[in-house]
């Protein structure tokens, strides 16, 4: 089963992740098929960088995000109308 979840990367205690699309199997921080976004939780205000169209692809194609990559894609989501204003 395909899944789009986080991988990690950083220093210690300096966390940086990247959204990736990856097999289940593969492990967490190993080998994946594509990386569709960053996510940097240590700036002031949270950054999340997502390609949307890449990500709904591979939704509709049947992978399934995480419980927290699911609420970052909610999140790009809720502030892309605010910013094509």
């Amino acid at each position: 089963m395909v899944v789009i979840r986080l991988a990690r990367g950083g220093a210690k205690k300096r966390p940086f992740y990247r959204v990736v699309v990856a097999d289940r199997r593969f492990p967490r921080d190993g080998r994946y098929i594509e990386q569709v976004g960053t996510y940097d939780p240590r700036t002031t205000q949270t950054q999340v960088n997502l390609k949307l169209e890449r990500v709904d692809h591979w939704i509709k194609v049947g992978a399934q995000p995480s419980d927290t990559v699911r609420s970052l894609i909610k999140k790009v989501r809720k502030a892309q109308p605010a910013s094509d204003a």
